[in-house]
């Protein structure tokens, strides 16, 4: 029996760095051109839950996008840098 199986997008970053304006285009965007709706959970590392679920997923770069399945299992994690829309969207449709 296959099912499609829920997918989180979680985004971590500092919303008081250079790379805000640059995550928050990417959000924006790919709800546009994907129209994921609430797929996509945006977290600051600079709050205590945000900084936890860092630790949880050992996520050491940052911004941070992972996709996660509905049991909190990690699917993929990107650091640093902002992978291509359409590697986050197979992720997010295909999980």
């Amino acid at each position: 029996m296959c099912y499609a199986r829920k997918v989180k997008l979680l985004i971590l970053y500092r919303p008081q760095s250079e790379h805000a304006t640059q995550i928050e285009s990417f959000v924006r965007d790919f709800q546009r051109q994907y129209d994921v709706g609430r797929k996509i959970e945006i977290q600051s590392i600079d709050t205590r839950e945000g900084a936890s679920t860092a630790s949880m997923y050992d996520v050491m770069s940052y911004p941070a996008i992972l996709a996660l399945a509905d049991d909190g299992s990690v699917l993929n994690v990107w650091q640093g840098d902002l992978p291509l829309m359409a590697e986050v969207a197979g992720y997010a449709f295909n999980g």
